[in-house]
């Protein structure tokens, strides 16, 4: 069976098909803005993607798939950060991307075949602009930016059905980014597509298009003409998280069909957030976790990447710090079981519902509730090259290391002891003094329904 994901702008499940002569899959997904490193609601729709990838690998052969993800490594927050360290603005986004690339690898993420910048693709960007202007679908501002006309495309809105929802501008969804240059726009509907040079940009500009000032690209122009660059004008899948639905995906369509007059992607998939203990991530609320943060606690990155697979990618999934340990005991028995399986001999097909699963929309749950059925029955007609296939499938590595956790002291358990008594005992006043207690040792008590944990305070 081909592999059949939803697809976001027609609402229904379609397979995956290359579409071009030459029979190789072309598959884009939007990168990091490398200000920050990512967090761990970045890298769930990463290790989506990732699966994907493995997927179409396993499908069409890794030969006939050709991946590319971009890096934004200009726009206004990565130069605020520059402007804010007082630092060069590649110096900041080398020394991110170098860290975003250290946690895809400890998350067993496969590198794309092309992963292009936005600053090494100014040219491009240019170019696409300036057929905007000629066609008519784009315009100059007063102050040397140039904006896209989007009544100039009869078709917007049909990924998000924007026009269905009335969405005006200021709204959640257009963004503070499109109020901010209403000024500039001849309707509040257009977006940036060449953003003038601003004396907060510092050092940070290019010469623009065709009688436009000099400045940087607006950020939705760079997909378009990084994808158009490596995959062509049309390509055959494009994904990323569903907060980039709109207005980035619309605007990436608008922009690339009016220039190119060609569809621009096949198919579009989008994962959903991430929610933290039922929220969303915030620093405010202090459930904002990057992988070093989880590491920290004693988590391995492959628990992370598990607990990242334990629900659909297109439903919300609420991560919770149990659920790492659950994911942690799922893969010690992985391990057990790989260790008791014979290198071949074994019937392929015994695998055949954990790829159906995965194959049918990326029903990561009910496949990992597969390849659970096939370890439970035991090792009996399964080998070690079949039972991998599957690993591969999900991009479970057995082999990384696990995360050693760092022991409390004997004097600090002593106290957790006591607390956890005292909060059984609903003695909430002492469980309070003691939790203060733990945490002038500079250790933290985290409560879990079957008992607690202790880990080293931050810092």
């Amino acid at each position: 069976m081909p592999i059949r994901l939803f697809e976001s702008q027609s609402r229904e499940v379609r397979p995956l098909q290359p579409s071009h002569a030459d029979g190789v899959f072309r598959f884009y997904n939007c990168g990091p803005t490398v200000y920050a490193p990512a967090h761990i609601g970045n890298f769930r729709t990463f290790v989506v993607n990732d699966v994907i990838r493995r997927l179409l690998e396993l499908e069409f052969g890794a030969d006939k798939v050709k991946h590319v993800r971009n890096l934004t490594d200009v726009d206004d927050k990565t130069i605020k950060r520059a402007r804010d360290e007082k630092r060069p603005l590649a110096e900041i986004t080398q020394r991110l991307t170098a860290k975003f690339h250290a946690d895809c690898a400890a998350l067993n993420c496969l590198p794309p075949h092309v992963e292009p910048t936005a600053t090494g693709h100014i040219a491009e960007q240019v170019n696409m602009i300036d057929v905007l202007l000629q066609k008519g679908n784009a315009y100059r501002a007063a102050d040397g930016s140039v904006y896209f006309k989007v009544s100039s495309f009869p078709g917007y809105g049909r990924l998000s059905r924007v026009k269905e929802r009335e969405l005006q501008l200021g709204s959640a969804l257009a963004g503070k980014s499109q109020a901010a240059d209403a000024d500039e726009k001849e309707d509040g509907s257009d977006f940036a597509l060449w953003k003038a040079w601003k004396p907060d940009d510092g050092d940070v500009k290019w010469d623009g298009p065709a009688g436009a000032a000099a400045g940087r690209p607006g950020w939705h122009i760079e997909c378009s003409a990084m994808s158009k660059k490596h995959l062509g004008e049309t390509i055959d899948l494009h994904t990323g998280g569903v907060d980039l639905l709109f207005p980035h995906h619309e605007n990436e369509i608008a922009q690339s069909e009016c220039c190119n007059g060609v569809t621009f992607s096949r198919h579009w998939y989008h994962s959903e957030h991430l929610l933290v203990d039922g929220k969303k991530m915030s620093k405010s609320l202090g459930n904002l976790y990057t992988l070093d943060d989880l590491v920290a606690k004693g988590v391995s990155p492959m628990a992370l990447r598990y607990a990242l697979l334990a629900g659909h990618p297109r439903k919300q999934l609420n991560f919770t710090l149990d659920s790492l340990h659950a994911a942690e005991k799922a893969l010690a028995t992985l391990r057990a079981y790989r260790a008791t399986l014979p290198a071949s001999g074994g019937d392929p097909a015994t695998f055949a519902p954990f790829f159906a699963a995965m194959e049918d929309d990326l029903n990561t749950p009910a496949a990992l509730g597969a390849l659970f059925t096939v370890v439970n029955r035991g090792p009996a007609g399964v080998d070690a090259a079949s039972f991998d296939r599957a690993l591969f499938a999900l991009g479970l590595n057995l082999a990384a290391p696990t995360t050693p956790k760092t022991e409390a002291p004997a004097e600090v358990k002593a106290i957790a002891e006591r607390r956890w008594a005292a909060k059984q005992a609903k003695d909430f006043a002492t469980a309070d003094a003691l939790r203060k207690e733990i945490a002038a040792t500079g250790w933290t008590m985290l409560d879990r329904k079957d008992g607690y944990s202790l880990e080293k305070a931050k810092g």
